[in-house]
């Protein structure tokens, strides 16, 4: 996913380290929020677009001060000078699936990699509440009482805004996807904000709504919320360069299984589809999604034959797209026409003879469609040994061309462990077939050599 990035807080080098561990003057900034509270209710002062905007400022200083000397990239040497000696560090620390150095502060958890900050994590704040809502609400206030005062407002609508979006990236990085959501969506309603200055930002919505769609695999209230807000992304002409915005709605309808509502969310994913389909007919993700959708077992939306007319139809226009016949093969794989998913596998490995997981996919459908045939048979109720020994033969026969197949995607790729496990598989199934006794033997002694490295 494409990330935003927007100015870093300003940073403040000192010129020796700080005594012992990270300086925010809790007690300072909540007499200064105490003091703006009184004046904001004051019944002079009140109706002052300075106070307001005096109180915003007191907000935006609480929110961000455990935070205020951090930015992405910043030196290791550099987080001591600025916040001191830190109270522990740790060293292979697990973070979204990555190792870090964590340190560890009063207000905050960085986390470094290669000597550089990466993310961090808050872990108290200055006063309890929606601290940065509280400075939005304050400037808007301001601009509400004397609008002369918009490049005030708009300076501080900025800075909070940059937090918003500063805090989403850092979540992001931190494997937060709901928190970097949330983050996103406030920055973007910030910019909404009467007296902010500059163009409204689009692109929150799309980070925000597929970051909802992420977090749906473990919440799946997620979905909902992503719904909603790439909904919303579309609806005000957001659009990304390649259509993924359809792909993850799509997966924000898919993904809702409760049943009293399953059936219209699966003629929505099919209608979010269908439009990004007509838009971005190359999108492989999209004819993924509509793969899915058409070959659901319990909710189809319609007849597959409509899927194939729809890919054969973008392949006529643009016949060398790998992706679209990569599409076309993984469809009919689905509705279990092997004869088609290998044409169209074959057509792949012709554009892209490279392509590993092409050819393996390719030598897997053979596999696929022999497993089809045996399982027919197995099936039937034989009456001579004659017709069984024929239909075994035939059986074989479908085995067969996946060995050279295998053959090629391990030539590409010695160490495919995929390959070599099929590759020994099935060589062993073809025992008593010329030669496939000797390949069991040489595979089966490859694939030890390879899982003992």
């Amino acid at each position: 996913m494409k990330r935003l990035f927007f100015a870093v807080m300003a940073i403040t080098l000192m010129a020796a380290p700080m005594a012992n561990a990270q300086k925010v003057n809790k007690a300072a900034i909540v007499a200064k929020l105490d003091k703006a509270d009184a004046d904001s209710k004051d019944a002079k002062k009140g109706g002052k677009a300075a106070t307001w905007i005096a109180r915003g400022n007191a907000y935006y200083e609480a929110v961000s001060a455990p935070v205020a000397s951090l930015f992405v990239g910043m030196e290791e040497a550099m987080i001591t000078l600025t916040l001191g000696k830190a109270e522990a560090q740790n060293a292979n620390v697990q973070l979204n699936g990555k190792v870090f150095t964590e340190h560890v502060y009063p207000w905050v958890k960085i986390y470094t990699a290669d000597g550089k900050v990466v993310t961090w994590i808050v872990t108290q704040t200055v006063k309890e509440g929606d601290l940065a809502g509280e400075a939005v609400a304050s400037f808007k206030k301001a601009y509400e009482l004397d609008a002369k005062l918009a490049s005030k407002v708009g300076d501080g609508l900025a800075k909070v805004e940059n937090y918003y979006s500063t805090m989403g990236n850092v979540c992001l990085d931190a494997g937060l996807a709901a928190q970097a959501a949330q983050y996103y969506m406030s920055a973007y309603a910030t910019q909404n904000t009467p007296g902010y200055k500059g163009d409204v930002k689009n692109d929150y919505l799309y980070y925000a709504g597929y970051l909802y769609v992420v977090d749906g695999s473990t919440n799946p209230d997620s979905y909902v919320k992503g719904a909603e807000v790439l909904n919303k992304a579309l609806e005000a002409g957001y659009t990304d360069a390649d259509g993924f915005i359809y792909f993850y709605l799509f997966h924000a309808y898919y993904g809702q299984k409760d049943s009293s509502v399953r059936v219209a969310n699966m003629q929505r994913a099919k209608q979010v589809l269908m439009e990004g389909m007509a838009k971005f007919p190359a999108n492989s993700r999209i004819i993924e999604g509509l793969i899915s959708i058409y070959t659901d077992p319990e909710n189809p939306v319609g007849d597959p034959q409509e899927l194939v007319a729809m890919v054969d139809g973008a392949l006529e226009r643009d016949p060398q797209n790998k992706s679209l016949w990569n599409s076309r093969a993984i469809m009919f794989d689905r509705m279990k026409n092997y004869p088609e998913s290998i044409k169209s596998f074959q057509k792949v490995v012709e554009l892209d003879p490279q392509n590993v997981q092409a050819t393996y996919n390719l030598a897997l459908s053979y596999i696929f469609q022999g497993d089809a045939m045996n399982d027919e048979m197995n099936s039937r109720d034989y009456k001579s040994n004659a017709d069984f020994q024929a239909d075994q033969k035939k059986v074989i026969e479908a085995y067969k061309p996946a060995v050279p197949v295998l053959e090629a995607a391990h030539k590409l790729d010695p160490k495919h462990l995929g390959v070599l496990e099929t590759l020994k598989s099935l060589t062993f199934r073809l025992r008593d077939e010329e030669g496939m006794m000797a390949k069991y033997e040489q595979y089966n002694k490859a694939l030890n050599e390879l899982k003992a490295q």
